[in-house]
């Protein structure tokens, strides 16, 4: 039997709807996945199901028969079917709906989209066409899809083949959203190698649209050693952002990690040099790079990406949390890449030659 819901105000966008934005709402304030997935996978039960059967149910009582719906899900299903807010609902509208930050409002309102973003491909936790939905809600242009690179099997690295079956994908979602001026483009996050390599063939990387080059082993490396990598990365021509050049935790469930350390001076200027982004990675965990990091690589000429490196819809909103740390570095909106038009955008990260 579902829990009762004692809301008065009126809701005319229906069940699914009603759940997807409870669960967009959770993870944009960053409760616990498993909680959050519940309404998701509410949300995917109901789906396909006639709005007829899901009706009768409510008034049978019988909701919960249905694999995947709980008493939490069914009262949010219930109040949405007879035409109320869910409590649950505008309980964290109130504590979750509003600006992330009190900085970066208008910056975050130049951002045409994000080059950083994750699905249930490799360790993000929704398919790529609920990250899509949720990225024209928020008004994005265009987002790319940047799953990891084979190497990082932890989180279920996409090997030359996958990757392939996710660009076919990609475009049966962009084919069904045609017209609604929103792009997914086809990216990677691919693992920067030990010897400064790309852990993706260049067949693969050729084929893809945006690339983010990251560190994700060897994190406390000597500093010689990991320059070198990362100049390495940098100089190779398939390479557009430098994603989350530290590697640091400064909170969260994961617990902490220190930067790694290499040689900035070095890193920047070949940054600059080579035309590739710095990423200012909005997760609130990684807070990537630190402010005087963000300083020196402005010092240094470099482009950014302001990137919400999203593992879930809701995290696509972390924008925000990167857009007032560039407004307060005093980072001017034309040297940040996804404030550019996609065909400007793509223009510069097609590799030349």
């Amino acid at each position: 039997m579902s829990v009762p819901d004692d809301s008065p105000t009126a809701y005319e966008d229906g069940p699914v709807a009603a759940l997807r934005r409870v669960a967009f709402l959770m993870e944009r304030g960053r409760e616990e996945t498993r909680r959050v997935q519940a309404f998701r996978r509410a949300a995917a039960t109901i789906l396909p199901l006639p709005a007829e059967e899901v009706s009768a149910r409510v008034d049978a009582g019988t909701l919960t028969e249905l694999s995947g719906i709980g008493p939490s899900t069914a009262a949010v299903i219930e109040a949405a079917v007879r035409g109320r807010v869910p409590g649950r609902l505008e309980k964290l509208e109130a504590s979750y709906a509003g600006p992330l930050t009190q900085g970066g409002r208008a910056l975050r309102a130049a951002l045409r989209g994000d080059l950083h973003s994750h699905s249930d491909w490799s360790d993000g936790g929704s398919p790529i066409e609920e990250m899509a939905f949720t990225a024209i809600e928020l008004g994005h242009e265009y987002l790319v899809l940047t799953d990891h690179s084979p190497r990082l099997t932890v989180a279920n690295g996409l090997s030359a083949a996958r990757l392939g079956r996710q660009l076919d994908v990609v475009d049966a979602v962009n084919a069904h959203l045609a017209g609604s001026g929103f792009t997914l483009l086809k990216g990677i996050e691919v693992d920067i190698l030990d010897d400064g390599g790309l852990d993706q063939t260049e067949e693969m990387l050729g084929r893809l649209e945006v690339r983010v080059a990251s560190v994700h082993s060897k994190l406390r490396q000597d500093s010689t050693g990991m320059t070198r990598r990362m100049l390495g990365a940098i100089a190779n021509p398939f390479t557009n952002v430098l994603g989350h050049c530290t590697g640091r935790m400064v909170m969260g469930n994961r617990g902490t990690r220190p930067s790694s350390e290499f040689d900035a001076e070095a890193v920047f200027a070949a940054c600059a040099e080579h035309d590739v982004a710095v990423e200012i990675n909005s997760r609130p965990e990684r807070r990537d790079p630190p402010s005087r990091l963000i300083a020196q690589a402005r010092d240094a000429g470099c482009l950014f990406s302001i990137d919400s490196d999203s593992h879930a819809p809701g995290q696509l909103d972390f924008l925000d949390y990167g857009c007032e740390r560039a407004e307060t570095a005093g980072i001017e909106p034309d040297r940040i890449v996804n404030t550019w038009p996609r065909d400007r955008l793509l223009d510069w990260a097609t590799p030349s030659g």
